[in-house]
């Protein structure tokens, strides 16, 4: 019997495939999910980096939004990078007004807070829980934390240039989010942290 994980990628739009072969690299069964009987099958789910506003729209129009909502509420390991972030946080500064998210985590989040496409940037970032070197982070059209509640761990924040000290990578529970887009780089560190915390989850579910 096969005791690996099941973990989903939303795959409405976005950073599918390369979200998917990370994860596989990690020793979990990844999976797309682009309706709610996948998403009844898995353990956790990754939300990619795409466009937050059309993946609100298409998780409505795939009737996702609502079985997601409920299952990140009763405790489903959750990851978001960049437009992942956005859907994962509980409130979206310069986001449309017709946008929801996934309403998981207790941050305040500023939508395309680095710049557009023409001011994306790489950058070193310490990640904490990663003690070997700093994440090559990978920013495009890239939201910020403004602001976390006090149930929320900040992991990493950027370290130099106009940006220095802004809130990059937040952890809450079972849930991880970051502005940045490790699928894009080879590094497999993030997606690691990741498979721990869902693997810490799921066997004490099975507990």
């Amino acid at each position: 019997m096969n005791d690996d994980p099941i973990v989903g990628v939303l795959a409405l739009q976005g950073d599918v495939r390369e979200h998917l072969a990370a994860l596989a690299e990690c020793d979990v069964i990844a999976r797309p999910v682009r309706r709610p009987g996948a998403l009844a099958e898995v353990d956790a789910l990754v939300i990619p980096g795409g466009e937050s506003t059309t993946m609100s729209k298409l998780a409505q129009d795939f009737d996702l939004a609502g079985p997601i909502r409920e299952r990140i509420a009763a405790g489903m390991p959750t990851y978001g990078s960049c437009a992942g972030m956005i859907m994962l946080a509980r409130t979206v500064l310069d986001g449309r007004p017709d946008q929801r998210g996934f309403d998981g985590i207790d941050m305040t989040v500023r939508r395309n807070a680095f710049g557009r496409q023409t001011e994306s940037f790489e950058a070193a970032v310490p990640i904490d829980g990663l003690d070997d070197a700093p994440v090559h982070a990978v920013f495009i059209r890239a939201p910020w934390v403004e602001s976390v509640g006090p149930d929320v761990r900040v992991l990493g924040r950027v370290t130099s240039g106009p940006a220095a000290g802004r809130i990059v990578a937040v952890q809450q529970g079972s849930l991880l989010a970051t502005s940045f887009h490790p699928e894009l780089t080879g590094d497999l560190r993030v997606h690691r942290l990741f498979v721990e915390i869902v693997r810490a989850a799921t066997s004490t579910t099975e507990a």
